[in-house]
């Protein structure tokens, strides 16, 4: 594909979860029609233009799938490399397979970040309790050990202290394939939400500073507390990323920002990248005329990119489980800016919506 998409054109994207369901949401501003494919129901489902439930690796359904739109895009990094690959014999895939492969590894991850020049904090590949064991035995206390694949929102995971059992926190993470890394001391969280265009072009948002409970995202802020010696050292990161993948569309990078006492070059740590639309740049929506949802589009239709330019501050809450069951006092709270996402039973653990709250914009300009 070399030209951009027209209004009209549909665009597949894989997973059903929230994230689609903003994707498919923003498309339809720019008169563009979705197509969701998963392999089961999900509140992305209720608003796009067509779904097919199926198998991730039933490649007959994929085809048709595949057949029926003019781009493909993702909203979840754990969709099967096989299936990407299969769509990208297809039509084109934006983000690619390759990003998909980078981000699903933890350690294919932090060794590409690390081959890049890219700081990391250290870590270790373990495939048994004893190479655990044999690594903690010279390694510093606290550490995170982390299932290779498949871990999100703090599952997959396991804090180590220097009294710890190996082999209880091995078998913990289901004595798989696994990545230790070395706790780090930081004095906040933050994350740059990158654009890229299929001609190469690049935009960034204002970074957001933010707050995990439980290891699920609390909320996010922006201006965040970054100078902009920092914040640009930080974009610079993103890009350099973003280059390497040959990326098309929204990245994430969270870093872990060690504080003002550092140079701005070694202020920040990359934790770990979103290849795809993410749960922190959930406040474009409100606080920009373009928000991250639509600018993927843009990107993934080959569309010029969106300004990313903010006008107001804001702070996204994550409404988890039962919180969501407070959506009458913030649907009544003036200014609130509410975001259901049409799930089922609020469990424990669940992102069923959020909230944005904007205020007078200050910060960088």
């Amino acid at each position: 594909m070399t030209d951009p998409l027209p209004p009209g054109s549909t665009i597949g994207i894989l997973g059903s979860g929230q994230l689609g369901r903003m994707l498919s949401l923003a498309a339809a501003r720019l008169g563009l029609k979705c197509h969701i494919y998963a392999d089961s129901h999900g509140p992305a489902m209720d608003v796009a233009a067509k779904h097919t439930i199926a198998a991730y690796s039933d490649k007959t359904a994929l085809t048709e799938f595949a057949n029926s739109v003019a781009a493909v895009t993702f909203e979840f990094e754990n969709v099967p490399v096989d299936t990407a690959k299969h769509l990208e014999s297809l039509r084109p895939v934006r983000p690619g397979s390759h990003a998909l492969e980078i981000a699903q590894d933890r350690l294919s991850e932090k060794t590409f970040l690390a081959n890049l020049g890219i700081a990391v904090a250290p870590y270790a590949a373990i495939g048994s309790s004893a190479g655990l064991a044999s690594t903690l035995s010279q390694w510093r206390c606290p550490a995170i050990l982390k299932t290779r694949r498949m871990g999100y929102d703090g599952k997959g995971q396991v804090s180590l202290e220097a009294d710890s059992d190996p082999d209880i926190a091995f078998s913990a993470i289901g004595s798989t394939a696994a990545v230790l890394e070395q706790r780090v001391t930081f004095a906040g969280e933050v994350s740059v939400l990158l654009v890229r265009g299929a001609d190469g072009a690049c935009a960034a948002y204002d970074i957001p500073a933010n707050t995990h409970a439980g290891g699920i995202l609390a909320r996010s802020i922006v201006p965040c507390a970054l100078d902009r010696d920092c914040a640009d050292a930080a974009g610079a990161i993103a890009r350099k990323i973003a280059s390497a993948l040959d990326y098309v569309g929204l990245l994430a990078v969270e870093m872990f920002d060690l504080g003002p006492g550092h140079s701005p070059s070694e202020r920040l740590i990359v934790n770990e990248i979103a290849p795809r639309v993410h749960n922190s740049g959930h406040w474009t929506i409100e606080a920009c005329a373009i928000s991250q949802f639509e600018n993927h589009m843009r990107a993934v239709a080959g569309w010029p990119l969106g300004s990313c330019a903010r006008h107001s501050n804001a702070e996204m809450r994550n409404l988890i489980g039962r919180q969501a069951e407070d959506w009458q006092s913030i649907a009544a709270e003036p200014g609130a800016a509410l975001h259901l996402y049409g799930k089922g039973e609020p469990r424990e653990g669940r992102k069923m919506g959020h909230v944005t709250r904007l205020s007078p914009r200050t910060g960088h300009d």
